[in-house]
């Protein structure tokens, strides 16, 4: 009964909260905006100190302040007196993640309106990564986006994203450890080198705490599917000269199945269950669904010889995968004096996912029936009854990760210039059991003994009664394995770092940071080694992967006060990549002003080049297979080839390419920041990045467009025979089939360029509404202008932004939130915009779409706190029914509905 009352009593605050938010903001603004015009008088209002979605963020003086105490803010080495900078960064505090109802830190991050492009996640589908969360700053790809923790490299993600490039994982980090988090959404590679292109994450933790702090969470979603628990403990403090802090979280989360949304739960196409197919005549001859009728529960239907159910897609599809958690953070530093320390911290990760996104399968290679006479083809797919249950055929990833480091810093002699000697090591493993793969003894189950060859089929004389019935569960236990996969990354970093002033000029000091490191990358797959024996069946043979570079790098930084209204800084880095028996070099640079006509106004501008080395598995990668879905086959639908002319699934091969070339990249930012006083601030960035020798893969649809061209004129050139030699189909002459695709074969390239550019806005404001307590507010928006995309020299160029074909990016993104604190009592509202994206179709766009969350926290002692966070406030779901099922736009929305999580604190002094 207490539940059911505390949980009435929060909800009823929180609609007040919604109601209060929605319907009376402004007479508040405009009444808080009164007192600040009279504080003028006194004093000239301030320059905002960062441009930060952080209600609470402390708001420093644009002329620094020689009493302030200087802070580090991503985007420079360089300590100062004040946040902003010429570059926007935008902070996110761990609070603001716990009210605006972010599950994570993925949550937090990407759904920032800098993030504009589409991802494919854990629970986006049959991918590479499924395990994973990668970022898409500008749309530019997860590799162009660079993410530290502490401002240190993490080991990359030991499968390459897509199959091609390497990438951070986010997906482990736990929240209950975030101090805050910081995106410089502009090229910073002067500063931290090769891969920050897009932009720089830099994820900070807590380093001190006094007392501990636990928190309980639980929760569930509205539809069906997903309840979810978390415990979190954290905790320090200060023990003589030694500071403390710990923090560890445990989280466990059921899958949500495709069968649990009422949107997804039948695939209407259907899926055969069984069939024997006379490639002949083309005709089956399967009896029907007689011997399947208890099979997907009881979902079958007879389709001329066809027996099909509609419930194999939604049967065993997770759109959230199911997860288990346990991550942590250990920080320590002991004070040798009041200057020097030595410092150490320990970040871990003990994760397991399964997800799901097919049953297990059967189809015969096309054979010569002796029984019959007839070239024939034999399929199956097995149900859920079969194989012992839905989760028996979840893929599983164990992974483990750690990083750690241990370093010294101190001031040199009795001067103010502080140095850091760190040295950082970064690992990740990840082992896959494949659950469902068929042994190679289902062949001969179905098809007995090979009785020789006739026109080059095998002859076979099959017992079609064993193909007609349901296997047991004995049966399937006996001719299936689990196959399985293990890779892993490494990082290790050694670096030394020094900042100070130089000298003075009238308008001030001087600051100077130089950083010198040397770093070890290095990854490697090993697939299994039964892939190549024969052990499974219908598989690919597979091949260890892997290598490994060195990097060296020399920089330095300037901050110089030009006047006391302008600041001027800049920055220059030497990076060296030793791999594959050749090194790749450059030399990249920074510069930026800040003008301060007055204290409430900043005019800033940055320009910077970029530099980004190749992806290790761009270089290294063994044949690797996959497929792209919605590909048309040009050159068979030309030639009458059944489905040639729809969107299908197209194998490819992809490998490595050894001599690839480093990208390079230009970025440029120039805006206005103004806070006409110390509650309320605007700013205003336009933002442009363009890459040249962009590394990508080969087009497969270029590809395949040429072939037709090839084919059709006759043309025996070079590169015709270099474009067709790619092209893998059937023979001509091939009695089953003639020309029909099997495969393209694909490898990374140096395209010839990329580019976009956008603008960004943000405010924040903050009123006292006297008795009704206090508020804040933020919005953010972010506009896409152009985005143009060239392969290479004499290829078109492709409008991302504009044509739906090419690009599932959102072309602009909007987030807002509302806090209301009063008494014991503290409320949010976060509403996240997106706009317009592709189809599934590429016929069309998608209207933008809207995702409201809330959070209502009351206060039940001055120790404790309870706290509920309600997500998809209006449960809603974006449909995408252009291309079919699943019947919403999967990796830009989530089929999730309304969530909610009730969550208890408590502090222990």
């Amino acid at each position: 009964m207490l539940l059911k009352k505390t949980t009435r009593i929060i909800r009823n605050k929180l609609y007040l909260s919604l109601a209060i938010s929605l319907l009376t903001p402004i007479p508040f603004y405009l009444h808080a905006a009164e007192e600040p015009v009279a504080a003028a008088a006194e004093e000239e209002p301030i320059a905002p100190a960062a441009a930060s979605v952080s209600d609470t963020a402390t708001r420093d003086t644009a002329i620094p302040d020689q009493n302030l105490n200087k802070i580090t803010v991503t985007g420079s080495r360089i300590p100062r007196a004040q946040a902003e900078g010429p570059s926007p960064v935008t902070v996110i505090t761990g609070e603001e993640m716990k009210a605006r109802g972010y599950r994570n830190v993925y949550d937090a991050i990407a759904t920032q309106t800098q993030n504009t492009g589409m991802t494919q996640g854990e629970d986006y589908g049959n991918t590479w990564q499924p395990a994973a969360n990668a970022l898409n700053l500008r749309g530019l790809g997860p590799n162009h986006t660079l993410v530290l923790v502490n401002g240190r490299r993490l080991a990359d993600y030991p499968n390459a994203y897509g199959g091609s490039v390497n990438f951070t994982n986010i997906a482990n980090i736990p929240s209950v450890i975030i101090d805050r988090i910081e995106i410089l959404s502009s090229g910073a590679s002067a500063i931290y080198g090769s891969d920050a292109i897009a932009g720089v994450v830099n994820i900070i933790l807590k380093e001190k705490a006094q007392g501990v702090d636990v928190n309980v969470r639980g929760g569930t979603t509205e539809r069906g599917g997903g309840d979810n628990y978390q415990l979190q403990l954290s905790g320090g403090g200060t023990w003589d000269r030694f500071d403390g802090f710990f923090g560890l979280e445990a989280t466990k989360r059921d899958p949500i199945w495709g069968s649990q949304r009422d949107f997804m739960n039948s695939y209407p196409d259907g899926s055969t269950v069984g069939y024997r197919r006379n490639l002949e005549t083309g005709a089956y001859i399967s009896p029907g669904c007689q011997g399947y009728g208890g099979l997907f529960g009881g979902n079958v239907t007879n389709r001329n010889g066809r027996c099909t159910t509609d419930q194999y897609y939604n049967n065993y599809w997770t759109v959230q995968s199911k997860k288990e958690n346990y991550d942590g953070y250990l920080s320590g530093a002991y004070h040798l004096n009041d200057t020097a320390k030595v410092f150490a911290n320990l970040l871990f990760g003990f994760d397991k996912t399964q997800t799901n996104t097919r049953g297990p399968s059967f189809t015969s290679p096309d054979f010569y029936n002796a029984n019959t006479g007839n070239i024939e083809r034999w399929a199956r797919i097995f149900s859920p009854e079969e194989i012992g249950g839905r989760e028996r055929n979840n893929s599983e990833w164990r992974e483990t990760t750690w990083t750690g480091t241990l370093g010294f810093a101190d001031k040199i002699g009795s001067s103010d210039w502080n140095y850091e000697v760190a040295y950082t090591r970064s690992q990740y493993t990840s082992d896959r059991s494949t659950r469902y793969t068929p042994l190679s003894g289902i062949k001969d189950f179905y098809l007995g003994p090979q009785l020789g060859e006739q026109d080059g089929y095998p002859v076979y004389a099959p017992d079609a009664s064993r193909l007609d019935r349901p296997l047991t569960r004995e049966e399937w236990a006996r001719y299936s394995g689990v196959l399985k996969q293990k890779s892993k990354s490494e990082s290790q970093t050694y670096s030394f770092t020094t900042n100070g002033e130089l000298f003075n000029l009238p308008a001030g000091p001087v600051g100077f940071a130089s950083v010198a490191e040397y770093g070890k990358q290095s990854y490697s797959v090993r697939p299994d080694r039964r892939l190549n024996d024969g052990t499974f069946y219908n598989t690919t043979p597979g091949s260890v992967s892997g290598g490994d570079r060195d990097r060296y790098a020399l920089g330095a930084e300037l901050s110089i006060p030009l006047t006391d209204t302008l600041l001027a800084s800049t920055a220059g880095r030497w990076d060296q990549y030793k791999f594959s028996g050749r090194s790749e070099q450059d030399f990249t640079y920074n510069t930026g002003l800040e003008w301060r006509p007055v204290k409430s106004l900043l005019f800033r501008g940055n320009y910077s080049t970029s530099f980004r080395a190749p992806d290790l598995n761009y270089i290294y990668q063994a044949d690797s297979n996959g497929y792209f879905s919605g590909q048309k086959d040009y050159y068979g639908c030309a030639q009458g080839i059944e489905g040639a002319c729809d969107p299908n699934a197209v194998n490819y091969t992809q490998s490595g390419t050894s001599d690839l070339e480093s990208e390079h990249g230009r970025s440029w930012s120039y805006g206005v920041v103004w806070s006409p006083s110390s509650n309320l601030d605007f700013s205003a960035d336009f933002w442009r990045v363009q890459i040249k020798d962009l590394l990508t893969t080969v087009d497969a649809n270029r590809l395949l467009q040429e072939e037709y061209q090839c084919r059709i004129s006759g043309n025996t050139g070079s590169h015709c025979q270099e474009v067709l030699s790619r092209i893998i189909r059937n023979p001509a002459t091939s009695a089953v089939d003639p020309n029909k695709l099997q495969r393209v074969r694909i490898n990374a390239i140096n395209a010839a360029s990329e580019r976009t550019s956008g603008l960004d806005f943000k405010a924040n404001a903050r009123w006292d509404a006297n008795q009704w307590g206090d508020f804040s507010s933020s919005i953010g928006y972010s506009l896409v202008l152009s985005h143009f995309y060239k392969e290479s020299d004499d290829a078109p160029t492709l409008d991302l932004r504009n044509d739906y074909t090419q690009s599932a990016n959102w072309r602009s993104k909007i987030n807002a939130s509302l806090t209301w604190n009063i008494n014991d009592f503290t409320s949010t509202v976060f509403v996240n915009r997106y706009g317009s994206v592709a189809n599934a179709a590429g016929t069309g766009r998608l209207t933008p779409w809207a995702v409201v969350n809330a959070s209502v926290r009351y206060k039940t002692t001055p120790q404790s706190s309870v706290g509920l966070t309600v997500n998809n406030v209006l449960d809603k779901v974006k449909k995408d029914e252009s291309a079919g099922w699943p019947n919403y736009p999967t990796g830009n929305y989530d089929p999730y509905g309304r969530q909610w999580w009730l969550d208890f604190s408590y502090h222990f002094q």
